[in-house]
């Protein structure tokens, strides 16, 4: 199988909406678990945050969200039908990624530079 969770630009994260509240993170493990590994449940607690119904789940392939998302979204469970959809993170949590991402690289190479005794 074609497994494309080495492009950064591939989807591994779902975001499913109008969940019954009694579902449990082991619920969704048990469900989505059927379409391949998963990296990653989180539910939304926060009736005030609108987060309650809602959880991510992060796949280990892209593929194995795509086929989840085909089959899922639109599925009945415990009196609900379910939508599931690609996350889009927003530019904002973009940024915070990118940066995180630039504070690690500068860390790796001052590091670098440390061990080969260059200075600035």
């Amino acid at each position: 199988m074609n497994r494309a969770s080495n492009d950064p630009n591939s989807q591994r994260v779902l975001f499913v909406k109008n969940l019954n509240y009694a579902i449990t993170g082991e619920d969704l493990y048990d469900l989505f678990g059927k379409y391949g590994a998963i990296r990653q449940v989180r539910l939304g607690t926060d009736a005030a945050a609108k987060t309650k119904g809602t959880a991510y789940i992060v796949y280990e392939h892209a593929d194995d969200a795509k086929e989840a998302m085909n089959h899922l979204n639109g599925f009945h469970l415990a009196e609900r039908y379910i939508v599931v959809l690609y996350h889009h993170p927003t530019r904002q949590q973009q940024a915070v990624v990118k940066a995180t991402e630039l504070r690690e690289r500068e860390e790796a190479l001052a590091e670098e530079k440390k061990k080969l005794g260059m200075t600035d």
